[in-house]
């Protein structure tokens, strides 16, 4: 078999790009221990070396691939939150974004929720952060509307954010047979239940 054919000269921020496409696929089909640069460099069309001008090593490039996966993420449960001033819609809206992020074919949400690698500190801190700044973004509204501590809010807001993900790997792993709408809905009618026992009146106020 002759060499696999070439990758057109691109330029540095589209080459980067190509590459963290091809390494996702690598890194979620194999996990990061039995991934190997030279198959990212082969599917992205690249010689090996031209995967080290832009990643100086196989971890640094899992690690900017964690940074895009998680900001991906955290830039949908901000969305979903910005999306309206009704809570209720919130509360589903941000479902839908956890169930969508978990539901997307590039399985990103693989390296963020369920990384082999997460005995590394670099890789902890990432994904820890993460679901810390989703976990705040949630806080900030519980803590507006329903008066409460920021202490009570971000422990409603880290059980909301653990539903959401949780039942998402759960529907998506079993093919529990729910449309993903209708899934993320039913989880967003739960949670609803349980937050909007929170009264919007500063009366309430500890």
């Amino acid at each position: 078999m002759g060499e696999p054919q070439r990758s057109a000269r691109l330029p540095r921020p589209a080459r980067r790009a190509q590459l963290l496409e091809a390494a996702r696929h690598v890194f979620v089909t194999k996990g990061y221990y039995a991934a190997a640069v030279d198959e990212v460099a082969e599917r992205a069309g690249v010689s090996k070396p031209v995967v080290y001008q832009h990643f100086p090593g196989k971890l640094e490039l899992y690690l900017a691939l964690i940074d895009e996966s998680a900001g991906a993420l955290v830039a949908a449960v901000r969305e979903a939150l910005d999306s309206t001033q009704d809570n209720r819609q919130r509360v589903e809206a941000t479902m839908s974004a956890y169930f969508a992020f978990v539901a997307d074919d590039g399985g990103a949400f693989r390296l963020v929720f369920e990384s082999d690698l997460v005995h590394e500190p670099a890789v902890r801190e990432r994904v820890e952060r993460a679901q810390h700044e989703c976990a705040a973004l949630i806080s900030d509204v519980i803590a507006e509307d329903a008066g409460l501590s920021v202490e009570q809010s971000m422990l409603l807001a880290v059980s909301l954010s653990g539903m959401a993900q949780v039942s998402a790997r759960w529907w998506l792993r079993t093919g529990a047979g729910v449309p993903r709408d209708d899934a993320a809905r039913a989880i967003a009618q739960l949670s609803w239940r349980g937050i909007s026992g929170f009264p919007r009146t500063s009366a309430d106020r500890p």
